[in-house]
């Protein structure tokens, strides 16, 4: 199995959430045969893509990981021992994997899905899915300072105009206090419960887009 088919693995087992359709199946490696496919859509120095085609009747769904990244994960593969050397390349492919994931989910249940939503759906993932690896990796032992590392010491392309940037700053925000929430619930409580921590992922996962912003503006 695939690094990146080991990362849906991964969110469908922490959301309860299979779908039949693999990652693998939908991957493009190559940023030249991903210009040909979208054009001027081909988002300029991003390695990671998630794109929809309209051709005649159907719909094309394909997920662009740059061909560097998975060689580096394949060298040092996270889903083996996340660490600081390897947790940007991960947290580049998961963002795939997530949008990816959620789509294919949503779409075999006919529920419209919001840009904003896939944004701030990966974001969860990445950082939920870090903690699920990690402690898992290091005998339940809370990674310190993930959070700050995913949330706050962050960049966006600035090739993003400035709608994308607004977009991928508030799914950032609202992620980052929800996070947060979990963390002061579930998992640094006087006594932790990662069972509850779960359940409340999967109640989020489920929620719909206008439930999901509702929830975090309180």
């Amino acid at each position: 199995m695939s690094v990146l088919q080991r990362m849906q693995a991964l969110l469908a087992q922490l959301y309860d959430a299979p779908v039949e359709h693999r990652v693998d199946d939908f991957l493009v490696t190559d940023r030249a045969k991903l210009a040909g496919l979208l054009g001027d859509r081909a988002q300029e120095g991003a390695d990671e893509q998630v794109f929809v085609v309209q051709e005649d009747d159907e719909v094309r769904v394909g997920v662009y990981v740059d061909g560097a990244v998975l060689e580096r994960l394949q060298r040092s593969n996270p889903l083996h021992a996340l660490d600081e050397d390897n947790l940007h390349d991960y947290c580049t492919a998961l963002e795939g994997v997530s949008h990816f994931h959620y789509l294919m989910w949503s779409l075999t249940r006919r529920r419209d899905v919001s840009l904003l939503e896939l944004e701030l759906q990966a974001e969860v993932d990445k950082y939920a899915s870090a903690v699920a690896l990690f402690t898992r990796q290091h005998n339940g032992r809370f990674p310190e300072g993930l959070h700050a590392r995913l949330f706050h010491a962050v960049s966006f392309l600035p090739a993003l105009d400035d709608s994308a940037r607004k977009r991928y700053e508030e799914a950032n925000r609202h992620a980052a206090r929800y996070c947060r929430s979990l963390e002061q619930r579930f998992l640094r409580a006087r006594r932790t419960r990662p069972e509850l921590w779960l359940a409340e992922l999967r109640r989020f996962f489920r929620c719909s887009h206008q439930e999901k912003i509702r929830q975090l503006a309180v």
